[in-house]
């Protein structure tokens, strides 16, 4: 998910870890948000 900060917009997991940022918009942010689906649901 997407969190906003004070920094700018954080890529977080459900857990609260950070996976990514401060992104300074949130399309970058959402880019990385399937940047991380993407390898979650690959098949090894």
């Amino acid at each position: 998910m997407i969190v906003k900060r004070k920094g700018g917009y954080k890529v977080v997991s459900s857990k609260g870890r950070n996976l990514g940022g401060p992104y300074k918009t949130l399309k970058e942010a959402k880019k990385r948000l399937r940047q991380v689906e993407f390898f979650k649901h690959r098949k090894a």
